[in-house]
């Protein structure tokens, strides 16, 4: 480590979220040298996506990093799946902008709230191809936090979300 070595509420190996890209985990803090200045960089690993991060220590809360979910945040998210979902009628091509926005803003219960609207039980009719590709996206950030915050494996947290959505309001 540098000299600079501040104390920083994110630390090394420890898993964050990143808005647009989910759960990651910071490998190791760094020093770059950027436009001629040094900056102290958190580098975030995403291994399913095979992809890192550098984010300036200084700018990590700026750009809405955060830490994992609480239990309580994830057990009130998990409780949203089992609401009745809330589709507006608004033209589809505002409402994906909307769940985009949701998805990318890294908050857990808006992003459970994309997957309980975008949901469909086996009777229901067929999702168009960008409502899947939007609902897959939610699903797999909402799974890998309660992955990370439990403990557990993907596939785990994924019955898990759906022991939620199968048990929700019609």
């Amino acid at each position: 480590m540098t000299k600079k070595n501040r104390s920083h509420e994110f630390r090394p190996d420890q898993y964050v979220v990143y808005p647009a890209h989910g759960v990651g985990r910071i490998v190791s803090i760094e020093e770059q040298e950027v436009a001629g200045m040094k900056l102290e960089m958190f580098v975030i690993s995403f291994e399913k996506e095979k992809m890192t991060l550098r984010v300036p220590t200084h700018k990590a809360r700026q750009v809405g990093m955060r830490g994992l979910a609480s239990r309580d945040v994830v057990e009130k998210a998990l409780e949203t799946l089992k609401g009745r979902a809330r589709i507006k009628r608004a033209m589809w091509s505002r409402r994906a902008q909307e769940y985009e926005q949701k998805i990318n803003s890294g908050d857990l219960i808006s992003i459970a709230e994309v997957v309980r609207d975008l949901h469909r039980k086996d009777d229901q009719r067929e999702q168009s191809y960008s409502e899947r590709q939007l609902y897959e996206a939610a699903l797999e950030r909402l799974a890998r936090e309660v992955a990370a915050v439990d403990g557990v494996d993907e596939e785990t947290a994924l019955k898990r979300v759906d022991e939620a959505l199968t048990g929700r309001a019609a």
